[in-house]
């Protein structure tokens, strides 16, 4: 598993870097986690309805080839990219969201914090507010895009949609949680998780 830490990248350049490696890869193309952060930036899932888009104002949106509907992306939140092979690691799509979420549910938990999922709305959340956001994309057996986890970061924007197609849904960060890290700190500790988890 390669990993890469690029730092913040304008969400357009790495959809289409995401895009390429998948289109190019082969049986042994290495499998990659990319973290990164992104600039204020509102996406919309292939099948999202514009109406969850309420007042985006100066924030751009970008209409994606991502499972899910509204959601958005700004500095301070870690952006986590499973770029990996599920037929060579014999993973159903349900079984990589469902190893995504159990990754941010241990990392709470490393923290005593207690998070669940939610039965058809995939993603974290702790006490009904949400704070991890999934969405993939599945091509010639590969998965691309993944997962958003809050960590310290301005939320505001969440207001101007329905997150995730969820009108008046709530949406919580680390920070509001105690948990003063960085999202590069997280990204190592999400890390240790996901690598735990992808490899049963």
């Amino acid at each position: 598993m390669q990993v890469r830490r690029p730092g913040l990248v304008e969400y357009r350049a790495c959809w289409q870097a995401m895009q390429e490696l998948t289109a190019t890869r082969g049986p042994a193309t290495p499998d990659e986690l990319w973290f990164l952060e992104h600039p204020p930036v509102f996406t919309l899932g292939r099948n999202g309805k514009f109406e969850h888009l309420l007042d985006p104002g100066d924030i751009p949106v970008i209409r994606v080839d991502r499972g899910g509907q509204a959601t958005y992306h700004g500095p301070g939140q870690l952006v986590v990219y499973t770029l990996l092979d599920l037929r060579r690691r014999q993973l159903g799509v349900q079984s990589l969201v469902h190893r995504l979420e159990q990754a941010i549910i241990d990392l709470l938990a490393d923290h005593a914090v207690g998070a669940q999922r939610r039965s058809g709305a995939p993603g974290v959340y702790v006490d009904g507010y949400k704070i991890a956001a999934l969405g993939l994309r599945v091509r010639r057996g590969c998965s691309f895009h993944g997962l958003s986890l809050n960590v310290d970061m301005d939320l505001a924007p969440f207001a101007r949609i329905n997150p995730c197609g969820y009108p008046g849904l709530p949406v919580t960060q680390l920070a509001d949680l105690g948990i003063e890290s960085s999202p590069q700190q997280i990204s190592h500790k999400l890390q240790a998780h996901l690598e735990t988890l992808l490899q049963d």
